[in-house]
């Protein structure tokens, strides 16, 4: 067989160098979520947390779908970590190891996350078992298909959105206002 042949019937056993990096970033983002979940230290749980989470914009940068990893990377690892952390901080919670931090109830909690992740794993594969996905047609995750189905399916959603967080940001300029002048 020649060489291009072979590269034709590439099958499951001969995986392609983007399966090979997808394999091992998954990997390396189990790692950090788990190392997330069973250190005793919150500061340091927090900063697992953006490993974790940068892992997963790699793995949506590897399914070619762009516009949600960009989404990943500034929605939860830019805003929700950041605010965390802030929180964390505000609340002096201690810096070093915590020892309130671990109940004791650690077996349960596997019992739990495990069942879990059982029920969602065949939730999801007993919904999309007969779903196939052609591979020939555009990217799915691109940016341009994504906006297109945004913009044409969840326009009133999104304003409705956006006009909830602005009454919610005016809200939270009243309040702040109405405290500062009773204060002084």
């Amino acid at each position: 067989m020649t060489l291009a042949a072979t590269a034709a019937h590439s099958g499951f056993l001969s995986p392609t160098g983007v399966e090979i990096a997808f394999v091992l970033v998954g990997i390396a983002t189990l790692g950090a979520a788990l190392v997330t979940v069973t250190t005793k230290q919150l500061v340091h749980a927090a900063l697992w947390l953006v490993v974790a989470l940068g892992g997963l914009a790699v793995e949506y940068l590897l399914l070619t779908a762009e516009f949600i990893a960009w989404v990943q990377v500034l929605i939860y690892v830019g805003s929700v970590v950041v605010l965390l952390l802030f929180g964390l901080m505000l609340t002096k919670a201690p810096i070093g190891r915590s020892p309130d931090a671990d109940s004791g109830n650690r077996w349960a909690a596997l019992a739990v996350a495990a069942a879990s992740a059982g029920a969602l794993v065949w939730v999801v594969v007993d919904a999309f078992r007969t779903t196939w996905i052609d591979l020939d047609g555009p990217a799915r995750g691109s940016t341009e298909a994504t906006g297109s189905f945004l913009f044409r399916h969840w326009v009133l959603p999104f304003e409705a959105l956006s006009v909830l967080l602005l009454a919610a940001l005016v809200g939270a300029i009243v309040l702040s206002r109405k405290r500062g002048k009773e204060q002084s």
